[in-house]
């Protein structure tokens, strides 16, 4: 009786083995050689910033669908460079993306709060509760969901628990973007300097009195008036900058009341305009100098 079950399992198996040797040989699909190349050079991340699900999706659709070449953020240039030589087509540079956070607040110390929220130490739970903590509907709620969701440790909390993006580590792969509940992060080219640092659809005074850092947005249209390129609208009591049209002037943050628009060269611009202003001062002195010599010259 043993022996007859023996039979019949060894049977069954080898039948079942057989049949799924010839399904493989007959359904077997050939796999493209280059898209196990790609997916050998790209980094691994499983990000998502190119739009795809993995990395071995991202290949895939380069090889059998045309996907741009140029969408590995954490790859950067060089990933793209191999790539085209993959596909011999030219490389397309990328224009990298960083991180930029549209808020000043959600510090230790400049932020305004209703109450002492003591829930589970997420975002998302936060503003679940009577819209948040903090005084301000629009800003950050301070619990860190974007820092979580960076796998390259791009998020750092400043000595007053400000959230700082390390411009070099950043990737722009967009977890951030996607863990904020508060749509406070986005996603710009390194080329765009200047930025709106501010959410709130509040009204000015309201804005204001809200805001801990005392550096919202209050809607006095300033800055669009003075945009030469008119980069800047007013949407629902905001400004938003159009980085499509920005020239990184920044005369927009030099007018700005409440210092809500950010300009990292904004000192240098100042000095650089202060030197022109010396440079232009001390020519005319010395030609009005000249003019006086010239003058007692002919007097004598």
């Amino acid at each position: 009786m043993i022996l007859y079950a023996i039979i019949v399992l060894g049977s069954l198996g080898l039948a079942y083995g057989l049949g799924l040797a010839f399904a493989s040989k007959k359904f077997y699909v050939e796999i493209d050689p280059k898209i196990e190349e790609i997916n050998e050079i790209l980094p691994g991340a499983n990000c998502g910033a190119c739009g795809h699900p993995g990395c071995g999706a991202y290949a895939e659709a380069i090889v059998n669908k045309n996907e741009m070449i140029n969408k590995c953020a954490p790859g950067g240039d060089d990933v793209i460079a191999e790539i085209a030589r993959i596909m011999g087509i030219e490389a397309a540079s990328a224009d990298k993306k960083i991180a930029v956070i549209h808020c000043q607040s959600g510090g230790k110390n400049n932020t305004f709060f209703r109450y002492e929220y003591q829930g589970i130490a997420t975002c998302k739970a936060a503003i679940l509760v009577t819209n948040g903590p903090n005084l301000c509907n629009y800003g950050c709620v301070y619990q860190n969901d974007c820092i979580a969701a960076c796998i390259f440790d791009a998020i750092k909390l400043d000595d007053n628990g400000m959230r700082i993006i390390d411009k070099d580590k950043c990737t722009g792969c967009g977890a951030c973007v996607i863990a904020c509940p508060r749509n406070l992060i986005e996603l710009v080219s390194v080329k765009k300097r200047v930025h709106i640092l501010c959410s709130s659809h509040d009204k000015g005074v309201e804005a204001k009195k809200r805001c801990g850092n005392k550096t919202a947005c209050i809607n006095c249209s300033l800055c669009v008036k003075k945009c030469p390129k008119d980069a800047i609208t007013i949407q629902d009591n905001l400004a938003i900058i159009d980085y499509e049209k920005c020239i990184n002037c920044g005369m927009c943050a030099d007018v700005c009341p409440t210092s809500a628009i950010f300009d990292p060269l904004k000192e240098v611009r100042a000095q650089k305009k202060a030197a022109a202003k010396a440079k232009a001062e001390a020519a005319m002195k010395k030609i009005e100098e000249q003019k006086k010599l010239d003058e007692n010259k002919k007097e004598t």
